[in-house]
């Protein structure tokens, strides 16, 4: 468990900025990466996720508040045992830098070569990080000879190299079109699910965390926004984290016909496949989706939908849809939509009272 404790970090000023002095990056930024999880830290460009991440990486140094490793301060570590916790932590982002006039397995082999590695062992270790990052054809090429996006994944290789336990990743997708984006991604998540390691993705692009993580803390203007669980997160249709990875339902104008207009978010393969349809039958409600999809966190399907119900039953349906796992809310209307719904329903009042 690595765990941030009131983190608060000064910004890095430039003279020449208009920025005033005493700007802050971080304010008392409190999270937890769970040990062996695959962690975003989510957040627009300013945001402060880069500075959590070296600091969390032992990169840089917080103004105020602890970093702790399993409840262990570095600082209070003697020199020589803070460096081997150091050296436990490997790190790529956009900005790395591959030796040109070597191969891909070439640039892997640099840090197994300073570590003084052996001929044999180093090959070996080499051989297996090719074929994890899906580039066994390009081992022999040099830099220039690949794409942007198997740079990427040769940088990715090379900080894997010595086995980190804690690995940070940078906006390593960062202006990639989505098949490199999807190799990269691919290769981090095979890295994180072969060799058991703790990684953690500093992005500013919500599908990456998506696509691949477990665990995110959502940073705004230097401040925690929200941290925990993604699919726990997802099921609080009001958190950041829904907002920014479930797919969008609109405010919608087609309420009238309907006497109730909710959104559901339903998580897991049985739960997207058969909950909306074995409520509207067992309720013998009419139940038509007016909005939303269904999207993958991770392996797991999840769905995000604006639902319009009518029928006396309407409400026993949707205690039953969130009995059975559906995450049930009111649906934002806006005010013309809400007007449009009362409307309809004094109507359907006015009909029952005739």
């Amino acid at each position: 468990m690595i765990s941030a404790e009131s983190i608060s970090k000064s910004a890095a000023v430039p003279h020449t900025s208009p920025t005033p002095s005493g700007a802050m990056a971080l304010y008392d930024v409190s999270t937890e990466i769970p040990e062996g999880s695959l962690s975003g830290l989510l957040g627009p460009a300013g945001s402060g996720t880069s500075t959590l991440a070296a600091i969390l990486g032992l990169h840089d140094a917080p103004d105020s508040g602890v970093v702790r490793f399993n409840g262990v301060d570095p600082v209070a570590l003697e020199a020589g045992k803070r460096r081997e916790l150091r050296a436990r932590i490997g790190r790529v982002d956009s900005r790395y830098v591959l030796h040109p006039e070597r191969t891909a397995a070439g640039n892997i082999a640099a840090p197994l070569e300073r570590a003084g590695l052996d001929g044999p062992a180093r090959r070996k270790r080499v051989a297996e990080l090719i074929d994890l990052i899906g580039l066994t054809r390009g081992a022999a090429r040099r830099p220039a000879e690949l794409s942007e996006g198997q740079r990427r994944r040769v940088a990715l290789a090379r900080a894997l190299a010595s086995r980190p336990s804690l690995l940070i990743a940078e906006e390593l997708t960062d202006d990639l079109d989505g098949e490199q984006s999807g190799g990269v991604l691919a290769a981090l998540d095979r890295a994180w699910a072969e060799y058991g390691i703790t990684v953690l993705v500093a992005t500013t692009d919500a599908g990456v965390v998506r696509k691949i993580c477990d665990h995110v803390s959502v940073l705004s203007g230097g401040r925690l926004v929200e941290s925990g669980a993604l699919l726990e997160l997802l099921g609080d249709q009001d958190s950041v984290t829904a907002r920014s990875v479930l797919p969008a339902v609109a405010h919608s104008g087609a309420a009238a016909g309907f006497d109730r207009l909710v959104d559901v978010v339903l998580v897991g393969h049985a739960t997207v496949a058969s909950v909306l349809g074995e409520a509207s039958t067992r309720f013998g409600v009419e139940l038509s989706t007016l909005g939303g999809g269904v999207t993958r966190v991770g392996d797991t399907p999840v769905g995000r939908f604006r639902l319009g119900l009518s029928g006396a039953d309407s409400d026993a349906a949707l205690r039953w849809i969130s009995e059975h796992g559906g995450r049930v809310s009111e649906a934002d209307l806006g005010m013309a939509g809400v007007d449009e719904l009362l409307a309809h329903q004094t109507r359907s009042l006015a009909g029952v009272a005739v």
